[in-house]
């Protein structure tokens, strides 16, 4: 049995459910792919605490539950992270905080201070990645250490994993998705007849939308996420700067349900061909297969020279499938070693 000696680094919704899918699926990854992964670093935003031992992770949701931070936790270090994450013989990081798309934050650090000296890392933060996704696959791959961060894009839907790992010498010729569900949350409304300011106000009020929801209805959410599908697979070596974006702010309720009679329907779309990088609302017919996503709903659609055309959807209304995608990347990364 490999001890995969881990620290957590955030414990917002992502990692409170990585929590339970590691305890419900102990006896499977013993048996299945002989790990065990050991939590003996956790952080949220009052600091870090370590138990090399190992935490109890039921004690430390119930904990989290009833209100508690990691500052009161028996093995509290204080608030220099990283300076603490080095010292400490880790095999792995899960890293969740929250995201700093301009800067990476002190996320990015973290990364690659891990990766220099060989410790693996996994990410549901898109911050690091969006930034410095060369600079920190190099480093792993120079340290031997792992590195995956399917959950940044899409979350429970594998679609790093599907072109990267299955799609051997196959030629993307293009790639379609929709890949934001608080659009899509918001174009039902608009489409039930409410305004567009009441649709995103039901959005916020469920949780589709962050309190500032401009990275959803600007497009800057999907187009984070197309550009790391870009630079991870396509191998566009591009930035930000060389994707189109349009958000969903123009869209109204009588164009949605005009088009609706006429068997139409209007989706928040990332492309990628003949390199070419957009984020735009498009018109489709409801019968397509991206034009079939709706509610909490993403999907995406590749085009590819020798693997044919493929439709991949995922419906995915609670954090689980992201979860359930970051404990993925660390089996792949340490099932083999």
């Amino acid at each position: 049995m490999k001890h995969v000696k881990t620290a957590m680094l955030g414990l917002g919704n992502v990692h409170k459910n990585l929590i339970s899918i590691l305890e419900e699926k102990r006896a499977s990854l013993g048996a299945q792919y002989g790990l065990e992964f050991k939590i003996i670093a956790i952080s949220d935003s009052s600091g870090i605490a370590v138990n090399e031992d190992g935490f109890d992770m039921a004690a430390v949701l119930d904990h989290k539950r009833n209100g508690g931070r990691v500052s009161g936790l028996k093995g509290y270090q204080g608030t220099r992270q990283q300076h603490i994450l080095n010292e400490l013989p880790l095999d792995l990081i899960f890293e969740a905080t929250p995201v700093d798309l301009k800067t990476g934050g002190e996320a990015l650090d973290i990364c690659r201070s891990a990766l220099i000296r060989g410790v693996s890392v996994v990410l549901a933060n898109k911050g690091p990645v969006v930034q410095a996704l060369a600079e920190l696959e190099g480093l792993a791959k120079k340290s031997g250490a792992g590195i995956g961060y399917s959950a940044t894009v899409c979350g429970g839907l594998p679609v790093l994993n599907i072109a990267r790992r299955d799609m051997v010498c196959g030629d993307i010729r293009k790639l379609s998705g929709v890949f934001n569900g608080t659009s899509n949350f918001i174009f039902d409304a608009l489409a039930r007849g409410m305004s567009f300011d009441e649709a995103l106000l039901e959005a916020q009020n469920v949780g589709a939308a962050e309190a500032d929801p401009t990275l959803d209805i600007g497009g800057w959410d999907t187009a984070f996420k197309l550009l790391i599908i870009a630079n991870s697979v396509l191998g566009a070596n591009i930035s930000l700067d060389n994707i189109e974006v349009e958000g969903i702010e123009e869209i109204t309720d009588e164009m949605l349900i005009k088009e609706k009679e006429r068997g139409n329907t209007i989706k928040l779309v990332a492309n990628a061909e003949e390199g070419r990088f957009t984020v735009k609302p498009v018109l489709l017919p409801i019968d397509s297969f991206l034009g079939s996503c709706n509610g909490w709903e993403m999907g995406v659609e590749i085009h590819s020279d020798i693997y044919g055309i493929m439709y991949h959807k995922l419906y995915e209304k609670e954090p689980i499938p992201t979860a359930a995608s970051m404990m993925r990347d660390a089996v792949n990364i340490f099932r083999n070693r």
